[in-house]
């Protein structure tokens, strides 16, 4: 197991890889989400107050 966490000495560079990879995916996954949020609140406030 441990030979598996060592990555035959390359642990140092594939480690952050992989967790720069999963930050890269969530911020996909997200991101967008936040902002369709955002914009769904900008168009329901503008139907309440009357369209502009």
């Amino acid at each position: 197991m441990s030979e598996f966490f060592n990555m035959g000495g390359y642990a140092i560079y594939v480690w952050p890889s992989y967790g720069l990879t999963a930050i890269i995916l969530w911020l996909n996954w997200y991101l967008p989400g936040r902002q369709h949020k955002e914009v769904l609140r900008q168009l329901k406030r503008r139907y309440r107050d009357g369209g502009e």
